[in-house]
């Protein structure tokens, strides 16, 4: 057994996802136990300022990146302790930390760069465990959007000998992974189709009480406006050729604010959100179908905050009657770990020199070696 600890925050900015996992050689990842840290109510508030700001003082981001790296340590320790062990007992923790800004493309004529509060070293030296961090710039050296990582470990735990399928992580932001079948020399594509929760989210917290729309009840109270859902399905994002992949930077607020015309019910802004949620997928889905020249999509395997919306899972059964949708852990992996479990993963590889990224999904050069090692 080789034990590995992947640690994810996401753009939900609710916690620490902790994931114990055995990785072997040859042998499928196995996850061993799981950790959910939350996270403080005034970190959260300060991590989500610095996601928005364009001005930050130096000072701001070394608090943040110290508290939450802190909260990293915590979440390893209360793992380690669940399961009677100490930290001799693990190679190496995968480390993603906060992405603050994903700027693939650059930002006003700069260079590409992505951004994530994390201080491996300060991990190290709290959990006495080797971390790999910095886990992303390398593809982006390479010419690489550096997201999404996660397919490549789909690929090793879901691609099958007999069916095309679909890995559809629905987080602040959905992304989907299309598989091959085992038998089919064609690589697998991978991508960034638009918001999920993420303006689901901001927009409840800005009219209701609570940071998310429980089930998508409030979603399920409005009602479509097919106009507004035209206006936000105009964004070039969407027509955009892989590889893509986005961020907080880009849809927001005040992208939406942008595109209404004022006279909205409120709930009926929250339904249309949704149904651009699962537009979106399904139109990301189509295209990633004729790029690969692949016939319909078998099976669908949603993972993620969003998969537990009743609401939305619905709406994408109506954009994808032909998928079949099935609970990733019918496939042997729990949908809410995928993410952690991913970078455990990433720092198996890392440690073994072998690539973590996928060229097909990301647009890098070739395939890379990404991260970097701090000792215990």
């Amino acid at each position: 057994m080789s034990l590995f600890i992947g640690l994810m925050s996401g753009t939900s900015l609710d916690g620490i996802d902790a994931a114990l996992v055995d990785v072997t050689q040859d042998a499928p990842p196995r996850l061993v136990a799981t950790r959910a840290e939350p996270m403080p109510g005034e970190l959260r508030d300060r991590l989500w300022t610095l996601c928005h700001t364009d001005r930050v003082r130096f000072a701001e981001l070394a608090r943040a990146e110290h508290d939450l790296t802190h909260l990293q340590a915590q979440a390893v320790h209360a793992l380690l302790e669940s399961q009677g062990l100490d930290s001799a007992a693990i190679t190496a923790i995968g480390s993603h930390g906060q992405t603050v800004e994903h700027a693939p493309e650059g930002h006003e004529g700069g260079p590409a760069y992505t951004l994530q509060l994390d201080n491996p070293s300060l991990l190290a030296e709290l959990t006495g465990c080797q971390v790999v961090g910095d886990i992303r710039r390398r593809d982006l050296a390479a010419g690489g959007q550096a997201a999404p990582l996660a397919p490549a470990f789909h690929q090793a735990l879901f691609r099958a000998a007999d069916e095309w399928r679909v890995v559809l992580n629905l987080g602040g932001f959905a992304n989907i992974t299309v598989l091959p079948p085992t038998t089919d020399a064609r690589e697998p594509l991978g991508f960034d189709t638009g918001p999920a929760n993420a303006l689901l989210d901001a927009w409840h917290c800005l009219h209701r009480d609570g940071p998310f729309d429980a089930e998508g009840a409030w979603a399920a109270s409005g009602r479509l406006d097919p106009k507004l859902l035209d206006r936000l399905l105009g964004d070039p994002f969407f027509d955009q050729t892989p590889p893509r992949s986005t961020g907080r930077e880009y849809f927001h607020l005040d992208w939406l604010r942008a595109r209404l015309s004022g006279n909205e019910c409120p709930a009926d802004v929250q339904a249309t959100l949704a149904e651009l949620t699962a537009s979106s997928i399904a139109q990301g889905i189509e295209m990633a179908r004729q790029q690969l020249e692949a016939p319909a999509m078998t099976r669908l395997l949603p993972c993620g905050g969003g998969a537990h919306n009743p609401d939305l899972m619905a709406r994408l059964a109506r954009q994808l009657p032909e998928a079949r949708v099935t609970d990733s852990s019918e496939a042997g992996w729990p949908p809410d770990w995928l993410e952690a479990g991913a970078f455990a993963w990433l720092a198996w590889r890392r440690l073994e020199g072998l690539p973590g990224n996928l060229p097909s999904v990301t647009g890098a050069l070739g395939p890379r070696v990404l991260g970097g090692i701090y000792a215990a």
